[in-house]
């Protein structure tokens, strides 16, 4: 483990030369920290102590929202292939009320309290999703400029958003063999979706990987996002930003709550490197033509640290 000294890119979405940064960050790291980012401070907290609430209950409370299948609540188990983690999720689509009916029974005395939390965050950290990307394009100089955006704001979008929580573990469920190590949080993985767009609590466990395989923790900030490039925008660049492997870890002492809006495409959507970005030659695309369906189909058949966009990559299928 390195350590993070600056090596994590720091955009302030204030500033008039974020967008030429943001493309930087993209390219060389896919992931970057984000400051003045406008989602106000009140809709972050509510939202938060909100679950609070819920990942509070006792768990045959919250077992009431689940098993997930694969929204709804999740406990340790995460995916249908034996990836495991020490963590306890709410997972559900943005544009589903089935999802919050879901939950409707562990969220307290009035459910419409958690529902109007989530929309209004959802709403609030899309906006700024959307306008990254935006800026994103523009940085890259392809036009239209909302390329990217479109697909997040499209009524059919596949977006998600997911509410995890990681306990603090006791000493007698890994029989003390960590000598003080940290337990596997979320192991390593790669997002598939466009743009994941993160905010936790006041508690480190976030880690990424470097271009040469090193991994540093990324130090922790309440107030801050943290967006991820997925692997669609890395095919949709022609491998030219990153999709940033990452990987969370967890510890006796404190608990982590993190929030993350992953930006989808819309199911039929194909995906596949813009012809501004390869000169219109066919010759010098990376990736095979898939829809978003192919795609997230084939990564729900793998395990979590799997390279999903190898099946898709034109070298490998030569």
């Amino acid at each position: 483990m390195t350590t993070p000294d600056n090596c994590i890119p720091l955009i302030d979405l204030s500033k008039p030369d974020s967008k030429n940064l943001i493309v930087k960050a993209c390219e060389e790291l896919g992931f970057f920290k984000l400051i003045n980012h406008g989602v106000p401070t009140e809709v972050i907290n509510r939202l938060e102590s909100e679950a609070v609430k819920i990942f509070s209950l006792p768990l045959s409370e919250k077992e009431k929202a689940g098993p997930p299948n694969p929204f709804g609540y999740g406990n340790k188990m995460i995916g249908p292939n034996g990836d495991v983690g020490w963590v306890e999720y709410l997972l559900m689509r943005t544009n589903s009320e089935l999802d919050f009916d879901k939950f409707a029974s562990i969220s307290g005395e009035n459910p419409e309290h958690f529902r109007e939390a989530v929309n209004d965050y959802v709403a609030a950290v899309r906006e700024m999703a959307c306008k990254l990307l935006e800026l994103m394009a523009e940085g890259l100089r392809i036009l239209p400029k909302d390329v990217f955006s479109r697909l997040l704001k499209d009524k059919q979008s596949d977006s998600l958003f997911r509410l995890n929580h990681y306990p603090p573990y006791p000493e007698e469920e890994v029989g003390g063999e960590l000598n003080g190590k940290n337990l596997v949080g979320f192991g390593e993985h790669t997002d598939p979706q466009i743009i994941s767009v993160l905010r936790s609590n006041n508690t480190s466990g976030l880690e990424i990987s470097l271009k040469d395989g090193n991994w540093v923790s990324v130090p922790p900030d309440q107030s801050s996002f943290f967006i991820n490039v997925g692997d669609s925008l890395q095919v949709m660049t022609n491998g030219r930003f990153r999709s940033v492997r990452h990987r969370v870890s967890t510890n006796r002492l404190k608990s982590r709550i993190s929030m993350i809006y992953f930006g989808g495409p819309p199911m039929s959507e194909k995906i596949a490197p813009l012809p501004s970005l390869t000169g219109g030659d066919d010759q010098t695309c990376l990736y095979k033509e898939f829809t978003w369906f192919e795609y997230k189909k084939s990564a729900y058949k793998t395990r979590l640290a799997d390279n999903r966009l190898v099946l898709f990559e034109k070298i490998a299928a030569s």
